[in-house]
């Protein structure tokens, strides 16, 4: 994989994982409740469903690759079309967080343990893999490198800004918690979604 390739995957992935999200309501929640250091089970978990779906998505995409060019060429194509319409549903989402505080202790093992599952159980992260990953692959070089790059540099990001929101929210949780604030967060994050996928479109004509 090309550096400029690899850098371009880079910057689309800080927004995958900047984007508000339920990884980031889960993050931003056990941040306010348990402080940052009980949550790092949390994140962990987080990256164990997120590296399921890459697992996944790395096995289609290559057996479709494999298969049909015209097909890859299409999922790239429908790829950029899906970054543009979820640019536009972040850009219309308003709802802010509602953190509830859970009493009683709870343990690392139950913390990573949800976690897991609310990556499994999010579909539109499988789907939104399965748009970005054409994108940066080049299909007559080594699909399986390429892929656990892309895959290890996903899941590399997505650790250090679900950190960042949990630390964030263990200081700053009335902040984060405000509706007004995280509807601007979603139009940033959707102005900038859209912007890459009309990017990717431009790029091919």
């Amino acid at each position: 994989m090309d550096t400029h390739v690899w850098l371009a995957y880079v910057l689309t992935a800080i927004v995958f994982s900047l984007a508000p999200g339920s990884g980031t309501v889960n993050s931003i929640s056990n941040g306010i409740s348990y402080g940052t250091r009980k949550s790092l089970a949390s994140i962990a978990g987080l990256q164990i469903g997120l590296s399921i779906h890459i697992i996944l998505v790395g096995a289609g995409i290559g057996a479709l690759v494999a298969q049909s060019a015209t097909a890859f060429t299409v999922i790239k194509w429908v790829g950029a079309v899906y970054l543009v319409w979820l640019g536009i549903q972040k850009w219309r989402d308003t709802s802010g967080l509602a953190t509830v505080q859970q009493q009683g202790a709870i343990s690392a093992w139950s913390l990573l343990h949800k976690a897991v599952l609310v990556n499994l159980t999010n579909p539109k992260s499988i789907v939104f893999l399965v748009a970005l990953f054409p994108q940066f692959i080049d299909p007559s070089r080594d699909q399986v490198t390429q892929l656990a790059v892309l895959g290890l540099t996903t899941v590399v990001i997505d650790s250090l800004v679900m950190l960042g929101y949990t630390s964030l929210a263990a200081q700053m949780g009335r902040f984060i918690r405000s509706e007004r604030v995280m509807g601007k967060i979603n139009k940033l994050f959707g102005s900038m979604f859209m912007g890459c996928g009309a990017l990717l479109a431009a790029a091919k004509t």
